[in-house]
């Protein structure tokens, strides 16, 4: 996991200004595969350790909703499903979590989470489908 200073900066700066945490450069733990999105963004995932239970403030101009997901959770024996689209030739990837069903990128991040932090495997999830309705 290559972790350089200016991008782990600006991951902990977005920290600050969406949820309101403010986190030291050491509690950067490692740094996650690139997910392209279908709309040309490029995101690039940071891990990071806030402890236990850490006290967040989301702001309301920048997050919709906050969700603490367990491990138990995550790793659920139905989760990660693939399903097949007419529109593409990649699995779409679907985490269920509670009773909804996360999408990529999202959902690929989480499964990449799942495998390498919690599983300690490598799986790559760039070439993972986003579903039809994220396309727009």
């Amino acid at each position: 996991m290559d972790v350089s200073e200016e991008p782990i900066n600006a991951a902990l700066r977005e920290l600050r200004e969406e949820l309101g945490l403010a986190l030291p450069m050491s509690a950067a733990l490692g740094c996650l595969d690139d997910y392209p999105t279908r709309s040309g963004f490029v995101i690039t995932p940071y891990v990071f350790w806030g402890g236990a239970d850490p006290d967040i403030t989301p702001n309301p101009d920048e997050i919709l909703s906050v969700h603490r997901v367990s491990f138990r959770e995550l790793c659920r024996s139905d989760s990660p499903r693939f399903v097949s689209i007419p529109e593409s030739d990649r699995p779409v990837v679907q985490i269920p979590l509670g009773s909804d069903l996360i999408h990529a990128p999202t959902g690929a991040l989480l499964l990449q989470f799942r495998r390498v932090a919690i599983e300690g495997v490598t799986e790559r999830v760039a070439d993972y489908e986003q579903p039809v309705f994220t396309w727009g």
